[in-house]
């Protein structure tokens, strides 16, 4: 925002408040879907899974080999005779005193056996006498309990497992087939518009290299902004590149706000005069431009058109970049339902100094090297891209706080961001 000739300049706004005031502006999406649980990857659960059963189901083996009465091998003789022979799937019977079961892993515990030795531990003894039964001679004193997987050790029947507003990964949705989820109610995606604007901007492969115009540059935000969003489990409509004129604005405007949850531009939230953006979106709905104290991505504006959000982030493409990742990201979360959305840091030990600290708060790229330390990248411009392929991770820098070599760090892994 622009200040009147010789008013104080209107404070930074700081992080924290700005990230609090954009989700307190989210109303989760209400309209929900059930997928297969095959599909259901990086969607948000609309609803509580609850188990019908418990898991395990039964008493198991986690060892191939044999079940055993643990009291037969403290206080009698370490031969047991083999009577009975159990793979996964099958069902022994009851074990009698004096006698193992082979058992492989997976396979139940026969009634009255109450310990498994493993394989390693016993000896065959191979009677030659015809029609004798096999004996194994068993070379430990196994504790009762021992490599057994009890039943209802992992989830009992009523457990929620996952609760509504989680994000399901992986992990998530074997948990979810574990008790029999073959399908799972999620919320449905957000659908987010997406445009960059500016008449520098060109798309790959429409103009060579060697044959750009003066002043032109490829449009890189274009590209990593539209994946971001699908790894944020958005329907995306790309409206490309608008002009730099305010009539074009409008009518990418209008069309947006017309069947999207939230309209994402990249570049003309500024106050230059040919930043379109800001005046455009306020001829059509409301708009809050912030001016955050993050460096890199100051400018970043909000607002609403119609039902749908905007979110206006800087042209330059490390702002970009950053801006998604620390505010964004965590307010897709929310329409989605998911609470717990902060940015989370581990400590680690810079290996380098950043002596010139910014009075806002700053977010430099780096990556772990060989002694487990971190680098720095040597070029922190916000429009160095390179600089967010080379790193893997974002150091969390407080305003005013230099960093010394050999310092604890606060340190955010992209891996938990592109996630």
């Amino acid at each position: 925002m622009t200040s009147a000739p010789g008013a104080p300049r209107k404070p930074l706004l700081p992080l924290d408040d700005a990230l609090a005031q954009l989700l307190a502006a989210v109303s989760p999406l209400t309209a929900t879907e059930q997928v297969s649980t095959f599909d259901a990857d990086g969607r948000v659960l609309a609803a509580d899974v609850v188990s019908e059963l418990q898991v395990p189901a039964f008493d198991n083996s986690a060892m191939d080999g044999y079940a055993v009465r643990a009291e037969d091998l403290m206080f009698g003789s370490n031969e047991l005779r083999v009577t009975q022979r159990i793979a996964a799937g099958a069902v022994g019977e009851h074990l009698q005193a004096g006698t193992a079961a082979r058992i492989f892993t997976g396979a139940p515990v026969p009634p009255g056996a109450d310990a498994v030795v493993m394989q390693e531990d016993c000896t065959r003894i191979h009677d030659e006498r015809q029609g004798q039964p096999e004996t194994i001679r068993v070379n430990t004193t196994p504790l009762p309990g021992q490599h057994i997987r009890h039943a209802g050790e992992d989830v009992q029947r009523g457990d929620c497992v996952l609760p509504a507003g989680t994000r399901l990964g992986p992990a998530e949705l074997g948990l979810a087939a574990s008790i029999g989820m073959a399908q799972l109610k999620v919320v449905r995606k957000p659908r987010v518009a997406l445009f960059s604007t500016g008449d520098e901007l060109v798309m790959p492969g429409t103009v060579a290299p060697q044959d750009m115009p003066p002043g032109a540059i490829y449009n890189s935000n274009r590209f990593f902004l539209l994946n971001l969003l699908r790894r944020m489990g958005c329907e995306v409509a790309d409206l490309g590149i608008v002009p730099d004129n305010r009539e074009a604005t409008i009518a990418a405007l209008q069309r947006a706000a017309a069947d999207n949850d939230v309209i994402l531009t990249s570049g003309g939230v500024s106050v230059g005069e040919e930043d379109h953006i800001k005046p455009a979106v306020q001829s059509q709905g409301t708009l809050d431009l912030w001016q955050i104290a993050i460096k890199p991505g100051k400018p970043f504006a909000h607002g609403r058109i119609g039902a749908a959000h905007f979110i206006g982030l800087p042209g330059n493409p490390v702002s970009s970049f950053v801006t998604f990742l620390v505010l964004v990201r965590p307010f897709l979360l929310r329409l989605q339902g998911v609470q717990e959305s902060a940015m989370k840091s581990i400590a680690v030990r810079a290996d380098f100094d950043w002596p010139k600290a910014d009075k806002r708060r700053e977010f430099l790229r780096v990556r772990h090297n060989a002694n487990g330390g971190l680098d720095l990248f040597s070029n922190q411009s916000s429009g160095v891209l390179t600089s967010a392929v080379w790193g893997d991770g974002l150091v969390d820098v407080a305003p005013g706080e230099p960093i010394l070599y050999g310092q604890a760090v606060r340190f955010i892994p992209f891996q938990g961001l592109l996630a």
